[in-house]
């Protein structure tokens, strides 16, 4: 995107009623896009030793097409221990947080019952475990080791602060993973390191907010988070594209059409 002009700061204030809220990707299709971008996830069981009491692990794992979560577990372990005393379990999802607050990040509750993976399923099992988790093929093989597979029943999403709720098994099976998701983390740290002034810009245009600092802390197929730093103390804000991009060079173009219509409103 180095070629989205600078821009010069100009004064707009805001009159009438707020505008509408941006669409957003459904908490549905957040929960599936987190779960297939993260690798590593904290797994709770139910303890043989204190009944009762949850048991957590940490746990690599690996999803199907819907959104499914595989893990290889040994028998020695005692997380396997558990599942095998009692199938409940839950797997709690955490994106990374880039700007360092991890209260402000995505995380995700997938509740459901975790069962060995039947025979006829494992050939594809394997192959989507190891394509996320090479080293697995040293171990993979072991006869201590076997696949358990969570059967989702419920899921609970916080998306930050004040975004949270439950979404329907159902809903988070038929979702879609965000196209973008492969490409947001270069998209972000390229507009954070590089055009800030255009998100200044965009964040008074689009949202008449006047901002001396503005991050970009989340970008998807319909538009994208801002943080701003603000005369008022901090504020966040969601722009969207002028339509649904799926690939960074999609991205690209659109923010470098929408710097371009707010200079010349300027």
């Amino acid at each position: 995107m180095s070629s989205i002009p600078d821009v010069t700061r100009r004064q707009h204030a805001r009159t009438g009623p707020p505008p509408p809220q941006p669409p957003e990707p459904s908490y549905a299709e957040r929960v599936k896009t987190l779960a297939s971008q993260t690798a590593l996830a904290t797994l709770s069981t139910l303890s043989r030793k204190r009944e009762g009491f949850p048991f957590g692990s940490l746990m690599p794992y690996a999803v199907d097409s819907g959104g499914r979560p595989i893990v290889l577990i040994s028998s020695m372990a005692m997380h396997t221990q558990n599942l095998q005393a009692d199938p409940r379990a839950s797997l709690f999802i955490a994106q990374h947080a880039a700007d360092g607050d991890p209260l402000g990040a995505a995380r995700a509750t997938l509740i459901g019952e975790a069962k060995p993976v039947p025979e006829s399923d494992i050939s594809l099992v394997r192959e989507l475990y190891l394509a996320k988790h090479e080293n697995s093929k040293y171990w993979v093989d072991f006869p201590d080791f076997s696949f358990f597979r969570l059967d989702v029943v419920d899921v609970y999403y916080v998306g930050g602060f004040g975004v949270m709720g439950w979404v329907e098994a159902r809903e988070y099976r038929q979702a879609s993973p965000d196209p973008l998701a492969p490409e947001a983390a270069g998209i972000m740290a390229h507009m954070n390191a590089d055009h800030e002034d255009a998100m200044i810009l965009l964040a008074r245009t689009h949202a008449g907010i006047e901002a001396t600092e503005a991050a970009m802390t989340a970008v998807d197929r319909l538009g994208f988070h801002l943080r701003l730093k603000t005369a008022e103390g901090m504020k966040g804000t969601r722009i969207n594209y002028p339509a649904e991009v799926r690939t960074a060079l999609e991205t690209r173009k659109a923010l470098v059409e929408m710097v371009a219509q707010a200079k010349a409103r300027g």
